[in-house]
């Protein structure tokens, strides 16, 4: 079959690749009829996230038809529309029953390698390095979806193979945002990020109640999207102070929760950028926190802040003074999506959740490189690339 490879730093590739085949009772192969690109896969093709080995499968965020079982799978069937969350779990660990899917304890068989940077293992993920378990990923004909009763879910009649896509990790991480982040009705929610996951944060935001809801970006595509299908306030990084402008805008308070959906590849306007891409690109530190470090600056004193975007390792000039003395609560996560992904279905079928205008720009499989320099670059007004394995 079709899959689109790593090859390298910033070399993506279209290659055969042996077709995927059932290697546990419970696994399931699934006919990829749609594929996304996401952000955290540019942390993949710029060398950030380390074990990625040449040849690797890429791709984490799709949907598809089911078309072989094996002989455990009980609650799916062969003909199944599904679409498939991102993160693999078990359904049967403390983690799994406890609703905290991303860090199921046994669906990565390279454990051994997150214990080293994170202390513990994380659950397996499709075509994301092999420290997070080495699965083929979802930019091919077909995938192996291990644990398919618990990770896969029947795509309503009505909502389309598109707007089921983004259900698979964009909508249910932006949701996690939100829900995790302690939003409650009448908050003011700022998000760093107007990107699919940034957008699904704020519409999220918006359902569980928050009377305003305020987007930062610098790109006036994807500003102008915010605006027009999630109806968010949205604020030009470029333009303004990001701290003084929320701090204007909440009558000097600041916003109750404030959501970072960007990640490890954070660009900015300050000084501080400067200085943590340098550090970045010498490999002195993982990341630039720098939207980390503004939404902690930002947030109003005993507020909430939440990080959805993918961060790897160690960052620098974190404020842990401001987070400690500023009463805030901080966390994060990789989504959980099987606690989200059904309800989130349910919303699209109802038009209260409106998720595939993100993918502005659909391609063949064989175009796979053509799309992910779009993506990367912001070309074209590119916001998210989407490809059909299968014409």
């Amino acid at each position: 079959m079709k899959a689109l490879c790593w090859e390298g730093v910033n070399k993506l590739s279209v290659e055969r690749v042996p077709d995927p085949r059932i290697l546990n009772d419970q696994d399931a192969i699934l006919k990829v009829n749609l594929t996304t690109t996401c952000g955290s896969d540019l942390h993949l093709m710029g060398g950030y996230i380390p074990t990625m080995r040449e040849g690797d499968v890429i791709g984490h965020e799709f949907m598809g038809e089911i078309i072989e079982v094996g002989p455990g799978v009980r609650r799916r069937k062969v003909g199944d529309r599904v679409v498939v969350c991102s993160f693999i779990g078990c359904g049967r660990c403390w983690y799994c029953t406890h609703d905290l899917w991303s860090l199921c304890d046994n669906t990565n068989p390279n454990w051994e390698l997150e214990q080293e940077v994170f202390g513990f293992e994380t659950g397996g993920i499709f075509g994301y390095s092999h420290a997070f378990g080495a699965f083929k990923g979802s930019h091919s004909e077909y995938v192996r979806i291990p644990m398919a009763d618990y990770g896969t879910f029947p795509i309503p009649d009505g909502v389309s193979d598109k707007d089921a896509l983004y259900t698979s990790d964009s909508a249910p991480t932006g949701w996690m945002g939100a829900h995790l982040g302690g939003v409650k009705p009448g908050d003011v929610v700022a998000v760093w990020g107007a990107g699919a996951v940034g957008q699904m944060a704020a519409r999220s935001a918006q359902i569980l109640g928050a009377e305003r809801v305020i987007v930062i970006d610098w790109l006036t595509e994807r500003l102008a999207m915010t605006e027009q299908y999630i109806g968010a306030e949205t604020v030009d990084f470029t333009k303004t102070n990001v701290v003084a402008e929320l701090n204007e805008m909440t009558g000097g308070r600041g916003p109750d929760v404030c959501i970072e959906a960007v990640g490890m590849e954070a660009v900015e306007s300050d000084r501080q950028y400067a200085y943590d891409k340098v550090k970045q690109q010498m490999r002195l530190q993982a990341e630039r926190p720098t939207t980390v470090r503004e939404a902690i600056y930002a947030c109003r004193k005993g507020g909430s802040v939440f990080v959805l975007g993918v961060f790897g390792g160690l960052s620098d000039k974190f404020p842990l003074g401001a987070l400690m003395n500023k009463g805030l609560s901080f966390g994060g996560a990789q989504q959980h999506g099987h606690r989200y992904i059904p309800m989130l279905l349910e919303r699209v079928a109802n038009g209260e959740l409106t998720t595939g205008h993100v993918g502005t720009h659909e391609m063949s499989l064989d175009e796979g490189p053509k799309g992910y320099d779009l993506f990367k670059y912001k070309k074209d007004g590119c916001v998210r690339a989407v490809f059909r394995p299968h014409g």
